[in-house]
């Protein structure tokens, strides 16, 4: 069967090419006394490219699917139909058996680190088990090694979670995942709860960890401007459909959707006031 394919997302090979999506869930809040609850379809026919060594931002209002989808990426959820090619390999039908051995090469960044970090574990820990785990090495060392490159000094592998801010926190949960060099990250909202100056330091740590280590990236984000920063491509989703893709600029310049235009028109742009200069120098 031929599904249909959206326009090419980018010139560059796929690692990941999705082919009719669905996915639903049962609506728990209006099932009958008798018989299955009714089902909400989620994604709706997805079918894309993710292109390899680049970050693809996936964007779109709450209640668009693009946390579900990126769920499926990684195999969290399981999809209803459609397939998920990683590399040409179909891994959306796979067992978790089967899928052991891929499970290293997909990786993900969770929008809360405290939630996501275990808080009776120490950093190292936290960042060797899935090494020890995938036959990644382990040690002290390599704890190290992958604090140190995302930008926390050596003493960081004796800290507890709590003991760490917020970008602190979502650095840890970053070395954890690059610690296993995996080929796909998916990262979720990971700057939302950020404050400004930490959310700047964590994207471009991000930008260049993508850039040095050669990683594929979806990052999924309710944020224009965020998304026009940092990524390659972007995918613009709404109920569960795909309204807009293509490199960042070329949407950003020409979208092709209402919803693309209203989620632009929502960016915050600056109010500069002409006379700041002259009122600077009075001082």
């Amino acid at each position: 069967m031929t599904h249909p394919i959206q326009p090419a997302i980018s010139d560059v090979p796929a690692l990941f090419s999705i082919r009719n999506l669905h996915l639903s869930f049962p609506d728990r809040a209006h099932k009958p006394l008798l018989g299955p609850a009714p089902r909400i379809e989620v994604l709706k026919g997805i079918s894309l490219d993710i292109p390899k060594g680049q970050i693809t931002g996936i964007v779109g209002e709450s209640g668009s699917g693009k946390s579900t989808f990126g769920r499926i990426l990684v195999r969290l959820l399981d999809p209803d139909s459609g397939q998920v090619l990683f590399d040409g390999q179909d891994i959306g039908s796979l067992n978790e058996t089967e899928l052991r051995p891929l499970r290293r090469d997909l990786q993900m960044i969770f929008q809360d680190p405290m939630s996501s970090l275990n808080p009776r574990h120490k950093v190292s820990r936290i960042i060797t088990q899935p090494m020890k785990r995938y036959g990644r090495g382990g040690t002290r060392a390599d704890a190290i090694a992958a604090l140190g490159k995302v930008g926390l000094p050596p003493e960081f592998a004796e800290r507890y979670p709590h003991e760490l801010s917020g970008g602190q926190r979502q650095r840890v949960g970053i070395a954890r995942a690059i610690a296993l060099e995996p080929r796909f990250i998916l990262a979720d909202e990971i700057v939302s709860g950020l404050d400004v100056s930490s959310q700047a330091q964590v994207l471009t740590l991000l930008g260049d960890l993508a850039r040095d280590m050669g990683l594929t990236i979806a990052f999924i984000s309710h944020d224009l401007s965020v998304i026009q920063y940092l990524c390659d491509n972007v995918v613009v989703l709404h109920h569960g459909v795909i309204v807009d893709q293509g490199p960042v600029q070329t949407v950003f310049d020409a979208p092709q959707s209402n919803i693309t235009k209203s989620l632009l028109a929502a960016i915050p742009t600056p109010e500069i006031d002409e006379d700041w200069w002259a009122e600077t120098e009075s001082f």
